[in-house]
């Protein structure tokens, strides 16, 4: 379903944010390439930006912060995986192999977070919801709609993730190369190798978001200065693009084919 009424189960990955460079850039280009409204945040939030589709939370926005003294982290999409104890899913996660980059936190009364990266390098965030459990609106067109891990360690990823989260990780019938991660026997997101990946690609989770049509999708966001890392073309699930927006964030657009 679309609309996103009740909380995540553990492991289903939840919400996905950007931190940029230029935040209000950001916030405009996504307006206009998938109809998001959102504006900057509340200062106790760090200008954080919560992105609405038609009134309902689609993504987030942030400014890229650093501590002092550190670098400026990548403009990327990160997703979040969802966890009803996020103190404890940490705890498993370094005891799995896992590193931690951003410790639990608090994030006011919305819920609790924490920035990981697995054993093979691919850094996903982990979210506890509070008042805000995540993504309100998911597989429609401007919306979240696949979470795919992109590893040259399949067996690792799935003894970490399966003893982080309980995620099943199963090769998807007449397929070499991919396989699907399960919860309570629904598929909530993908693994592909990263020998589909151009040379030198480390480890990541890469975002998709649905939209109406691929080609004018991304014919808008090479205008608005993004650009192409995979063209146009036609998959087993319907038509897709890799691109990456004029800060140089990854991400896929994809028009599911139909069931």
């Amino acid at each position: 379903m679309p609309e996103v009424t009740t909380a995540y189960a553990t492991g289903t990955p939840c919400w996905v944010d950007l931190m940029a460079k230029d935040q209000q850039a950001a916030l405009d280009l996504y307006r206009d390439l998938f109809g998001w409204q959102g504006q900057v945040g509340p200062a106790e939030f760090g200008g954080y930006a919560v992105c609405e589709l038609n009134g309902r939370a689609a993504a987030g926005i942030g400014p890229a912060m650093a501590p002092e003294g550190m670098p400026t982290p990548p403009t990327v999409w990160t997703s979040y995986l969802a966890s009803t104890d996020a103190q404890a899913t940490q705890d498993a996660i370094v005891a799995a192999g896992g590193t931690l980059l951003i410790p639990v936190m608090d994030v006011g009364t919305l819920g609790r977070m924490l920035i990981a990266a697995d054993p093979q390098g691919a850094v996903f965030g982990v979210w506890q919801p509070g008042e805000f459990f995540g993504a309100r609106v998911v597989n429609e067109a401007g919306a979240l709609t696949w979470n795919e891990l992109h590893t040259n360690d399949a067996p690792g990823a799935t003894a970490f993730y399966g003893e982080a989260f309980g995620i099943e990780i199963e090769p998807v019938e007449g397929t070499e190369q991919y396989w699907e991660l399960r919860v309570g026997g629904r598929a909530v997101g993908g693994l592909t190798l990263l020998a589909n990946d151009p040379p030198g690609t480390p480890a990541h989770w890469l975002t998709y978001f649905s939209v109406d049509d691929v080609d004018s999708t991304v014919d808008a966001l090479v205008k608005r200065g993004g650009s192409v890392l995979a063209p146009p073309f036609d998959m087993v699930a319907g038509r897709m693009s890799v691109v990456a927006d004029a800060q140089g964030a990854p991400f896929a657009v994809i028009k599911p084919g139909p069931m």
